[in-house]
């Protein structure tokens, strides 16, 4: 009888270490999966910073942080349900020097994940006019 319960035991614990494992591998997945979507979001408003036209001359269409207002994109569509992520994008200009001509553009997404911590993705370049 001591012999049956220890190996209930036994198993007990082996099977609840496997789904242990089992679902911080899935959070893991996903938690990489979120990652993934949202440095995609923040390269997407790089290179609409990148791509706005800057002519120290005329044209100023890149500007300052007022130009690039905060945008919400989703990250995730879940398969049933109504739980969609979201990562909000926001697009940093900074003047660095004026000759020569030289901004600093950083772009930060942030999401969260499992409502319980936020992550925040960053891309950092440097522009020149014209390029």
């Amino acid at each position: 009888m001591v012999e049956m319960v220890v190996a209930m035991a036994i198993a007990g614990i082996t099977v609840a270490g496997v789904a242990s494992g089992f679902m911080q591998v899935f959070l893991q997945g996903q938690s990489s999966a979120y990652s993934l979507a949202a440095h995609s979001q923040a390269m997407r408003g790089m290179e609409q910073a990148r791509a706005a036209k800057w002519d120290p001359a005329g044209l100023d269409q890149l500007g300052s942080n007022t130009n690039w207002p905060p945008t919400w994109d989703v990250l995730d569509l879940p398969m049933q349900g109504n739980n969609v992520t979201y990562g909000t994008n926001r697009v940093f200009v900074t003047t660095i020097s004026t000759r020569p001509p030289l901004r600093q553009i950083k772009v930060e997404c942030s999401w969260s994940f499992m409502n319980r911590r936020v992550f925040t993705n960053s891309i950092v370049t440097y522009r020149a006019p014209d390029q």
